[in-house]
């Protein structure tokens, strides 16, 4: 389809991002708001900022060259079974001006499309939260974990962050003196580095400090533990470790023995060249060392990736896909392919 657009948005839980692009690859505009997740921020708000990364990427393009769209979406079965909700995301749809139709997936989908193309294979997302899933014909199967703070997300940036406040009250219970993780949360949370002199009243401190917060917030302290990992901390290497194990065995509750389809690493702690995500590559060609690994790239890219595939005479989905996702700027196999 000549002189095609297709546009693509990944609303997640911090940054909502838009992209308009013809089916060669050029980028004709793109968008970004804050975080566009119904589930977290309202049905209200997400739809403000997916309203305002829309209208950036479309400034200047006539709406009436787009012929498809697709959003990205974490909760969107939700909100496609709620009637009011799909109305309001229609209407959000048609006041920046776009008519042509447009389809809303899951999250963990459009992070595994901006990995791959092919039609099957595993996504495994960890950021605050975790969750792994297996794509067959480019729609979600099964899905494991991704079932919160409390009752889950095993190997997340929440469950790095709260081993990580656990081991500094072990060492405060048992006397001994808090590495440089231990002191770098306990600076974190309460001001300062130093224990009392009476070591309860440093732990009832921080204690009271951390359950006066939204128990989610202990997702801030994972960076800390990728930094004192980089710095051959073994605490925080150990927990690493953990974590990696944790979310290979998550993924491992839907992935078959033997599958030699592709894996796709995305969300903030397996994004790029960090410690996480190399500890989680080395488990996953463990258990199948026959799957390529790949990392994620841009989701609204490949959001529109999806939206093109809807059109007739695309042509092959894997070029495609090449030229509308794996070219995008920023994606970890650009450099690769140029």
């Amino acid at each position: 389809m000549p002189g095609a657009v297709v546009v693509g948005l990944d609303a997640g839980g911090t940054t909502t991002r838009a992209t308009a692009l013809s089916l060669d690859g050029r980028r004709l505009g793109t968008g970004r708001a804050g975080g566009g997740n119904p589930t977290s921020h309202g049905i209200d708000t997400a739809l403000g900022e997916i309203r305002t990364a829309l209208r950036a990427a479309l400034d200047g393009l006539d709406p009436a060259r787009i012929q498809a769209g697709a959003i990205g979406l974490a909760g969107a079965g939700r909100v496609l079974s709620d009637p009011a909700g799909r109305a309001a995301l229609d209407q959000t749809w048609h006041e920046v001006g776009l008519h042509c139709p447009y389809t809303v997936h899951g999250d963990a989908l459009v992070a595994y499309a901006s990995g791959t193309s092919a039609p099957d294979g595993t996504v495994l997302v960890a950021g605050t939260g975790a969750i792994a899933a297996q794509v067959h014909d480019r729609r979600l199967d099964q899905v494991a974990d991704g079932h919160g703070w409390l009752l889950g997300d095993a190997g997340s940036g929440f469950w790095l962050g709260r081993e990580a406040v656990r081991l500094l009250l072990t060492d405060l219970d048992t006397g001994r003196t808090p590495d440089p993780l231990g002191r770098q949360v306990l600076a974190g949370v309460l001001g300062t580095s130093e224990v009392a002199s009476r070591r309860r009243d440093t732990i009832d401190a921080l204690i009271q400090a951390i359950t006066r917060r939204p128990a989610v917030e202990l997702a801030q302290f994972a960076p800390l533990v990728i930094t004192a990992a980089l710095a051959n901390e073994p605490a925080a290497t150990a927990l690493l470790d953990q974590a990696a194990r944790r979310l290979t065995e998550t993924t491992a509750r839907i992935r078959p023995v033997g599958d030699h389809t592709p894996v796709v690493l995305g969300g903030g702690l397996l994004a790029g060249d960090t410690p996480l995500a190399a500890a989680v590559r080395s488990e996953v060609s463990r258990r199948w060392p026959s799957a390529p690994v790949y990392p994620a790239g841009d989701g609204a890219a490949a959001a529109a990736w999806l939206a093109a595939l809807g059109l007739p005479d695309t042509g092959d989905p894997a070029a495609l896909h090449t030229r509308l996702v794996l070219r995008c700027p920023g994606h970890p196999l650009a450099g690769a392919l140029s």
